[in-house]
């Protein structure tokens, strides 16, 4: 009997399903469908051996991923996006989630010329000053600063094997024990966006070791589900996320820190953007954002989803 099982989340996941399945042989699997319009349904019913659960509305990664481990019976759970395609064994991440004190391992992602993504394939968990300069837009325009070199592990060494902080959840291991005492996913990241990191978080909190084995290799494509959303929703979405993950893990001063950094950050971009769309509208996504994250400011803790990215989205 399989000790692993793996889930795959998809959204408008056609171009991209078929080649991650197939790397995906001999493990069960089960695919939660997040409201597709395109062919990925068709194309995984196709799949002898596969589970399709095909919800009816979007409920969101987290909500998908507890709906994909509830649906196993396997001790062990392998987190596999669709638009990744496993070149390797996954045998030593099942190992590693095995020994005494761990109970979470990633690999490496690699892109399709088999360079690895330094960058994304390891992260150390987000400081007040890491969000502060991501929204502020400094780690894009001096990527080399110190807090992003420490931020995305740019200064580790990704072929060496290691106890790490965040591999992404695009390719991520872990026993159903840890994942029953956290409670599984947090559905109020929705509908994505920090809530891999939130649960390696909470993993970490509870003295759980996470590690990282570059012997394992899986190609990544990346951002193919997130180009067919609105720009609108993409923004308010991340920066809902981003704001929450804060909310939860940060001190209040320091929350309120990365909160009036993202109105600032909001306004720049918004500057920007007419700027360079000859358009109004990233005036009115900012806005929005600006609302979001003022309102954060002064109440130091973030708004339900109802009232922040939903309702906005309705308005954008």
């Amino acid at each position: 009997m399989n000790r692993t099982g793996i889930v795959v989340v998809t959204y408008n996941s056609a171009e991209v399903i078929e080649r991650c399945l197939d790397s995906c042989e001999g493990s069960p699997v089960v695919v939660v469908d997040n409201a597709s319009t395109d062919k990925t349904r068709e194309f995984v019913q196709r799949r002898a051996g596969v589970k399709l659960i095909a919800n009816c509305m979007n409920r969101g990664f987290g909500a998908a991923v507890n709906q994909g481990v509830e649906a196993l019976e396997t001790d062990l759970i392998l987190l596999l996006n669709p638009d990744v395609d496993l070149q390797t064994s996954i045998a030593p991440l099942a190992e590693a989630c095995l020994q005494d004190g761990v109970g979470l391992a990633g690999g490496r992602l690699v892109n399709e010329r088999g360079e690895v993504q330094k960058g994304f394939t390891l992260r150390r968990f987000p400081t007040p000053w890491a969000l502060a300069f991501e929204v502020l837009g400094l780690n894009r325009l001096i990527p080399s600063n110190p807090v992003n070199r420490r931020y995305r592990c740019l200064d580790r060494d990704l072929d060496k094997p290691g106890e790490v902080d965040q591999p992404p959840g695009a390719l991520l291991m872990f026993r159903r024990d840890v994942w029953q005492r956290l409670g599984g996913f947090d559905t109020h990241f929705h509908p994505l966006w920090f809530e891999d990191v939130d649960f390696e978080k909470r993993a970490r909190d509870l003295g759980l070791k996470i590690q990282y084995l570059p012997q394992v290799t899986a190609k990544h494509r990346g951002g193919h589900s997130i180009a067919t959303l609105d720009q609108g929703c993409r923004e308010l979405y991340w920066y809902a996320s981003l704001l929450r993950y804060a909310s939860k893990h940060f001190r209040p001063y320091a929350y309120r820190g990365v909160s009036a950094a993202v109105v600032l950050g909001s306004m720049f971009r918004a500057v920007v953007g007419v700027v360079r769309w000859r358009s109004l509208k990233p005036v009115q996504i900012y806005a929005k954002v600006v609302q979001l994250a003022g309102a954060s400011l002064i109440s130091g803790r973030i708004r339900e989803p109802e009232d922040s990215f939903v309702r906005a989205k309705r308005e954008v």
